[in-house]
């Protein structure tokens, strides 16, 4: 296997982050520096990140309900509680994309390399809904501006599904994942979020997972996880 996919699917981190380690002179193949991401290894290579042990590890994927105040990290050197700490594993997990630390709702994390990276890739276009409490009830002209695309300081935002739940709650359904992006959105039609949390996530659904609470998938979840999406 290649040492860039063996990191991967030892849950050091994505392929792609896995050669960026590897390219920086960070891991080790029976105690040399190896920086080729494509150098064949194996479990008893003796491979090392910073000097910590690699090996295959069985592959988990979990939902988590976030609450607000907890950081989307899979560690977090400040005050505030990371999302792993949510999930009794020994595994090395870490979060598939992310939420802001004040919004709530279903974060998946991993230690598969691969499947994150497919989840997250703009390629995929991975559908995400969101439950999205306004300030102020959106006009019928705002919802169509959501739903055809705003301009943002990165660019007009691609369609989404947007459907209105109450006075000042819609749902949005989104193919796309900039930073902050909804609230960047709401801004841009003149109005701010005062709630957000996210329901759906492909085919896994918040459902009712209590808030704080995770859930390790099923083989059949994860495997329609890994179809999500364009192909």
């Amino acid at each position: 296997m290649r040492l860039a996919k063996f990191l991967a699917h030892g849950g050091v981190a994505s392929r792609r982050a896995a050669e960026r380690i590897i390219a920086n002179g960070r891991v080790t193949v029976g105690g040399e520096v190896v920086t080729d991401p494509a150098r064949d290894v194996g479990d008893g290579d003796r491979v090392r990140v910073d000097g910590v042990p690699v090996g295959s590890e069985a592959r988990e994927v979990w939902a988590v309900n976030k609450p607000a105040g907890v950081v989307s990290t899979a560690r977090e050197p400040g005050a505030r509680p990371a999302v792993v700490t949510l999930v009794e594993s020994d595994a090395r997990l870490y979060p598939v994309g992310r939420l802001d630390a004040d919004s709530t709702g279903l974060l998946l994390l991993t230690n598969d390399g691969e499947l994150a990276n497919r989840l997250t890739h703009p390629r995929y276009e991975v559908p995400k809904a969101y439950r999205v409490e306004f300030a102020r009830p959106p006009a019928e002209g705002d919802l169509r501006r959501l739903a055809s695309g705003v301009e943002l300081e990165d660019g007009i935002t691609a369609p989404a599904q947007v459907e209105l739940l109450g006075e000042r709650e819609i749902e949005v359904v989104l193919r796309e994942g900039r930073n902050r992006q909804l609230r960047r959105m709401a801004e841009a039609i003149g109005n701010r979020v005062t709630a957000l949390r996210r329901v759906r996530f492909g085919p896994i659904e918040l459902g009712g997972l209590a808030e704080g609470d995770a859930r390790r998938l099923t083989e059949e979840e994860i495997s329609l996880l890994r179809g999500a999406g364009a192909s």
